[in-house]
């Protein structure tokens, strides 16, 4: 069966089911703070969003290229992409994640759930098949990611934007199905602040 794809907005690419699972812009208490931290991290990072960085097909073939380097989490390829950039670009968990369950489907790789509750994706023999057949397009597609790179130099927030990646995939993950109040909301918001206390507190 073949699955439609579509471009978003940036023309970035994604699965053309819709966005979201009917949650709507209110969505549970964790997806409402997962929501704040990510507005925070793509801060000032708009004009990495307006280029078009891949064409059709291509942010799946280049997830294909590093799920086969080492078994990985969605927000590790999103880490590494952005790193392949320089810090330049990174595609937005809303891409990356129906992009990972679109190539599941299509047996390209293989979805599990670790020892921490969180899904782990590796590369099946027909994700290596592909892999084999599209080799020149994908070390055309990191030569591409290579030059984008080199080509301007790297924002000073780099580092803290993709730390707030991770912060609000981690967010996302365990208190997606949280109730507002519940005990487990309760201590990521302790940490949270914490976190900003510490911040404060720098020299």
């Amino acid at each position: 069966m073949r699955h439609g794809m579509r471009f978003g907005p940036g023309g970035h690419e994604g699965p053309d089911r819709g966005r979201g699972r009917g949650r709507g812009r209110g969505g549970s208490p964790g997806e409402k703070i997962a929501r704040a931290f990510a507005q925070a991290a793509f801060e000032g990072a708009k004009g990495k969003r307006r280029a078009r960085m891949f064409r059709r097909g291509e942010l799946k073939l280049l997830a294909l290229h590093l799920i086969a380097e080492e078994p990985r989490h969605g927000y590790d390829l999103i880490r590494q992409i952005e790193e392949l950039t320089g810090g330049h670009y990174a595609p937005s968990p809303g891409i990356v994640y129906p992009t990972l369950t679109l190539m599941a489907e299509m047996d390209l790789i293989d979805e599990k759930v670790d020892g921490d509750g969180k899904k782990i994706y590796s590369i099946t023999d027909a994700g290596s098949a592909l892999l084999a057949e599209e080799e020149a397009h994908v070390a055309e597609i990191l030569s591409r990611l290579e030059g984008v790179s080199k080509m301007g130099e790297a924002s000073n927030g780099a580092s803290v934007r993709r730390a707030m990646h991770n912060l609000k995939s981690a967010i996302s993950i365990r208190l997606g199905d949280e109730e507002k109040g519940s005990e487990k909301i309760l201590e990521v918001t302790a940490i949270i602040d914490e976190a900003a206390s510490k911040i404060e507190r720098l020299k």
